[in-house]
């Protein structure tokens, strides 16, 4: 059982310095740092952007509670990237919400984007204003990928760090685990034309005929559309054995419901955009029941070391937290390490310096020690995977107990 003093000990362990190393002056008044958070709170992924707003939250908390950043206080910018036009994220308010973030001189770092078509908006807003931003669920390969660097790097270093790993490892690992576990012949290959989910449907695609899986055909869903019958049709009359899915839950709630009715028994799939209590009330049961979901991060919320986090969480938001409240409560960590590391040199944190220090630094945190390549990435690969299955004893939209865990992902 993780007792209270471990939780105080790892928040402790990002403050690598004591008062008494602060500048002269910093114990009279603090100081006060803003972390920006950056995510869709309303529309189609609303609740499980929540859960990782309320992670970033609970970070910047017990920070402050503990006293972690000696002399300062943290305090959080929440910015909602979702707009009732697009009904889910919209990269244009993710633009608008980047330039807000840039022009405040208090904002060091932030935590977000839950979406990598946000990110692509934000990303080179971010590297002009030498802003850094840890996101614990975007995972398109191109935003750290060295050759997209004129467009995601334009300031020349980088800025956008994961605590999570990329859909270069998801989709194929995933592929994996339908040829090598499900022991799939043939799959059809669905996105909902946003960035994340055509990326992932890419890298799914390829190592899936990599694996010998036959690929019978690839269709892109509108988001905004309501009926996809006539694409499971064909799905059904070509007889694929099963069927994978990049998106998330916009279009993913409706695919749910309407490959129940017509493809119900063969095996379905889909990324961590789809691993949302969103899904699992939009769908409902028996609909939602059996489908695959991968997550790009190891699997945490049922290991009783964490208990005493869960149970902090679900007394101060009064729900189940999922595995990207982790990754984003870790993205504070990380931050909070970085300034500390700063201060702890007599220095006084600014974009630069904090930027500098997440970039080399190494992190106790929830999942372990985080740190990242040069690119951003971090240096962990494990990609999770769930079968949705229902619980009837917890509500149909928690996700620790509808998502059951099966398992790691054969790496490639």
């Amino acid at each position: 059982m993780l007792k209270r003093r471990f939780l105080a000990s790892l928040i402790a362990a990002t403050a690598l310095t004591a008062v008494v190393g602060l500048p002269h002056g910093a114990q009279a008044a603090d100081k006060t740092i803003i972390i920006g958070i950056n995510l869709p709170i309303t529309g189609g992924d609303a609740a499980g952007a929540k859960r990782i707003m309320n992670g970033a939250l609970l970070g910047i908390s017990m920070a402050n509670d503990s006293k972690a950043v000696p002399g300062y206080t943290l305090k959080p910018m929440v910015l909602n990237d979702a707009t009732p036009t697009a009904g889910q994220y919209d990269p244009a308010q993710a633009a608008t919400n980047a330039r807000k973030m840039v022009s405040n001189e208090k904002v060091l770092a932030a935590i977000g984007p839950e979406m990598s078509g946000s990110a692509k908006a934000m990303v080179p807003i971010l590297s002009e204003g030498n802003l850094t931003m840890i996101t614990p669920a975007a995972t398109n390969p191109d935003l750290t990928n060295p050759q997209f660097a004129a467009q995601y790097m334009p300031g020349g270093k980088p800025v956008f760090f994961r605590t999570v790993t990329t859909d270069a490892f998801q989709g194929p690992n995933m592929a994996n685990y339908f040829a090598e576990t499900l022991k799939v012949k043939s799959i059809y290959v669905l996105d909902d034309s946003g960035a994340y989910g055509v990326g992932l449907a890419d890298a799914f695609q390829k190592q899936a005929a990599a694996q010998g899986i036959k690929v019978l055909g690839r269709d892109r869903l509108d988001p905004t559309a309501a009926d996809y019958s006539s694409i499971l049709t064909k799905v059904k009359s070509l007889g694929a054995e099963a069927l994978y899915f990049g998106g998330v839950a916009q279009a993913g709630v409706k695919l749910v419901k309407q490959a129940y009715d017509i493809v119900p028994n063969i095996p379905k799939g889909a990324g961590d955009g789809m691993y949302s209590p969103d899904v699992l009330t939009g769908a409902g049961f028996p609909a939602a029941e059996g489908w695959y979901i991968s997550n790009a991060s190891p699997h945490l919320t049922d290991d009783t070391k964490l208990s005493q986090w869960i149970g902090d969480y679900q007394s101060k938001f009064n729900e189940s937290p999922d595995d990207y409240a982790i990754t984003a409560f870790d993205g504070v960590q990380v931050i909070i390490a970085a300034i500390n590391k700063v201060v702890a040199s007599g220095g006084t944190p600014d974009r630069e310096s904090v930027r500098a220090a997440i970039a080399s630094g190494t992190v106790p945190t929830l999942q372990g020690a985080v740190s990242f390549d040069k690119n951003g990435d971090i240096t962990q690969r494990i990609v999770s995977v769930f079968r949705i299955t229902h619980d009837p004893k917890f509500p149909d939209g928690d996700p620790q107990h509808q998502f059951k865990f099966v398992g790691n992902a054969p790496q490639s």
